[in-house]
């Protein structure tokens, strides 16, 4: 099973490092090495979140997550994307971006840095209203219950989420503003790239979010006529396969994941010009650590670790609102990538241990009364 789910992963994983000595030797080999470990532990509350989302799509969306889902992670977010963001903000054509890339690296460097301001803004919004939209929905398990109760009645209030996202936004660019005007007004214009990338954000996660919901509640619909029929051929002695996400719903959910990994994927792209500024080692490194966490998607899926370990689900979404802030930070501060790594572990670590003992707690219970009894959920 492990073999079978992080087969590709190891290939790539071998290919990347022998290609990357081919490259530059055993100190490309180390840079790569140190780069692929850096996107897995940025990244694996990214898995979490993704395998909540992957579970409920079928077989054949399970295998365009991925196929295509990868090249567009690996090739487009780590590779094109900041090729990209250079040609748009420094307003080259692409040919000269990547020939930029490759033949002035340390100014390439420098313009992928200028265009970060626009880049956190986008992603620490889309972020922020992922994590907005799970802490104030009314859910039957809860992890921290002392701030999950009395955010899920605040939730009732309706557009709340994106009211608090939009207030976020504002502090951060007239904060951006005011220390831009304090030195010269230099930066203004950066201020008010802020203001536009973070609105791009938020009209995205409402686009692409929105589309995959109401899509999703189209099959529920469907779901309850799937489950009428079934108590129907039962008595037939019939029975019914379970339905899953597929057609317009599955599509504009992979929409949303893919969204979601570009958003997951910007901060391990900029916190990797502190290792090295060649484009080649680092859409290698970070290449292999976008196949770590897609096979570890699939892993949690088919292992069922989500419904077995309950609260990682909460612990991977409040990663993704400490990783929405410390994005709108690094606007203005710079902040350590192995701090912003740790955060991440640190939560969903967590919520694996509260997930043990509340296993361990129903597991007494049922063997004390013989009878499946109820455990007070979280913390």
């Amino acid at each position: 099973m492990l073999l079978k789910t992080f087969g590709w992963s190891f290939a790539v994983t071998a290919l990347g490092l022998v290609a990357a000595v081919f490259y530059g030797g055993w100190e490309a080999f180390g840079v790569v090495a140190i780069l692929a470990v850096l996107e897995i532990s940025l990244s694996f509350d990214n898995a979490v979140v993704n395998a909540g989302i992957l579970k409920k799509m079928n077989a054949f969306w399970q295998k365009i997550f991925l196929t295509v889902g990868v090249l567009i992670a690996v090739f487009g977010m780590r590779l094109v994307f900041p090729v990209v963001i250079v040609a748009i903000t420094a307003k080259l054509n692409p040919i000269d971006a990547v020939h930029l890339a490759f033949a002035d690296k340390d100014r390439y460097q420098q313009l992928v840095t200028d265009a970060h301001p626009a880049i956190a803004a986008f992603g620490g919004m889309f972020l922020l209203m992922i994590f907005l939209d799970f802490i104030f929905e009314d859910r039957d398990i809860k992890w921290l219950q002392w701030i999950e109760r009395p955010l899920a009645k605040l939730g009732k209030v309706d557009m709340l989420s994106v009211c608090i996202a939009l207030i976020v936004l504002l502090v951060t660019s007239f904060t951006f503003a005011t220390h831009a005007h304090q030195h010269g007004g230099a930066h203004i214009d950066k201020a008010q790239t802020v203001l536009i990338s973070g609105i791009a954000g938020l009209i995205t996660y409402m686009i692409v979010g929105g589309l995959s919901g109401f899509f999703e509640e189209r099959l529920e619909e469907e779901e309850e006529r799937e489950h009428e029929e079934e108590e129907e051929a039962a008595r037939t002695g019939k029975k019914k396969p379970a339905v899953l996400l597929a057609g317009q719903a599955a599509f504009f959910m992979f929409l949303y994941l893919e969204v979601l990994d570009a958003s997951f994927s910007f901060d391990g792209v900029i916190g990797a010009f502190a290792i090295t500024n060649d484009i080649v080692m680092m859409a290698l490194g970070l290449g292999i650590g976008a196949m770590y966490v897609r096979s570890l998607t699939v892993y949690l899926v088919r292992q069922g670790t989500l419904d077995d370990y309950v609260y990682l689900e909460h612990g991977a979404h409040y990663a993704i609102g400490a990783l929405a802030i410390i994005l709108m930070v690094t606007i203005q501060y710079e902040i350590n990538e192995v701090i912003t790594g740790l955060v991440g572990v640190v939560l969903i670590a967590l919520s694996f241990w509260s997930s043990v003992r509340r296993n361990r707690a129903l597991e007494a219970a049922e063997g004390g009364s013989g009878e499946k009894a109820e455990v007070p959920s979280g913390v």
